[in-house]
């Protein structure tokens, strides 16, 4: 493919039969999003590579982990080229949180490669520094390249943040589009798939944009909360909370953030529709949300007005809760005609025969 302007009308277009992913996890990361990412099947990475999704453009998938190119300068050539102009259109994933090196000292945060006249190394803030603008997309899987994640805590000295706050939260690549946010520590695997093929669906100009809410994020996968898809939530509206984590009842007692985070993963599962943190007996712990971890902290707490709100629907909780009892025992018995004497209590009555 030839290179052109990447700001040019035909890129912010579509319509692309080819399309490069140039996948950086050289974030403060932990690679755990790529390795989530395998586990995805709705779609799997390897059908989209290998072109099974009807519709989609040729993708090149470049990841240190899932290519089959195995490092070095081999590995760095179409990153190096996708800097120059020589590759377009290509889709910019970034993995890890972004550190701030303008204050790193004399030395450095984190580093992709070298540079072939000086030898000294890369960091990932100049490989975004030129990748981006040239982006037909730029898209940050997992929380930390989100919103900077464990990396960003309070305290930490890298200065780390995520990549909507290095761009800038306005920020737009060369095929127009926001910067698309797909958090989760680690992302939940099918939800970054999903995102990522609606991405490629645009790119090859059969879909339109992805929507997107105020924190960067897919309104359909992010417009609801935990709690609306949890197993347990029906619990919580009848006051009925665990005490420990062996209970199957409401985990907002013992540190469940669910009826205020946004997430699907209790409605999709983790793997094969099966998983997910409250559906299993984890608590949610927010690690999808822009404040995560620190606003979210110590974890297993009662969340801040969890308290309250328990109290509040205790009343209400308790006596629905006691009336369906009482309609379920009345429910679960059999309707007295069923029996084997020697009379008909149906109330069949052969006089209305036609």
């Amino acid at each position: 493919m030839t290179a052109t302007n990447p700001q040019s009308g035909s890129s912010r277009r579509g319509g692309f039969d080819e399309v490069h992913i140039l996948w950086i996890s050289e974030g403060m990361s932990c690679d755990g999003d790529t390795v989530s990412v395998t586990a995805a099947s709705q779609p799997a990475i390897e059908d989209v590579v290998t072109g099974l999704v009807p519709g989609l453009p040729t993708v090149h998938l470049h990841n240190k982990v899932l290519s089959p190119t195995v490092g070095g300068e081999e590995f760095l050539a179409p990153y190096r080229a996708a800097a120059r102009g020589d590759i377009e259109p290509f889709i910019l994933v970034i993995e890890g949180s972004i550190p701030n090196e303008n204050i790193h000292g004399d030395g450095y945060w984190t580093s992709f490669g070298n540079d072939p006249d000086t030898g000294q190394p890369l960091t990932l803030n100049w490989w975004i520094d030129r990748l981006a603008p040239r982006a037909w997309a730029v898209v940050a899987i997992g929380t930390c390249a989100a919103y900077g994640g464990i990396h960003a805590m309070a305290g930490n000295p890298t200065g780390s943040m995520g990549l909507a706050d290095y761009l800038g939260h306005d920020f737009t690549s060369a095929g127009n589009l926001p910067i698309v946010n797909v958090p989760g520590c680690p992302v939940q695997p099918d939800d970054f798939m999903e995102t990522l093929t609606w991405v490629l669906y645009h790119a090859a100009g059969t879909a339109p944009p992805p929507p997107l809410d105020d924190q960067l994020r897919p309104q359909w996968i992010f417009g609801r909360t935990v709690h609306e898809g949890c197993d347990r939530a029906g619990y919580y509206e009848q006051a009925d909370f665990a005490k420990d984590y062996n209970s199957p009842k409401c985990q907002v007692k013992i540190g469940c953030w669910g009826p205020v985070v946004n997430c699907n993963v209790p409605k999709r599962g983790w793997m094969g529709g099966l998983g997910g943190c409250p559906n299993v007996g984890g608590i949610c712990i927010a690690c999808t949300m822009p404040g995560f971890p620190d606003k979210f902290m110590p974890f297993m707490d009662m969340p801040p007005g969890g308290s309250l709100s328990s109290r509040a629907i205790k009343p209400y909780g308790s006596f629905i809760r006691r009336l369906r009892g009482i309609t379920n025992a009345t429910a679960n018995t059999e309707p007295k005609w069923r029996h084997n004497r020697e009379l008909l209590t149906t109330g069949y009555d052969p006089h209305y025969r036609p």
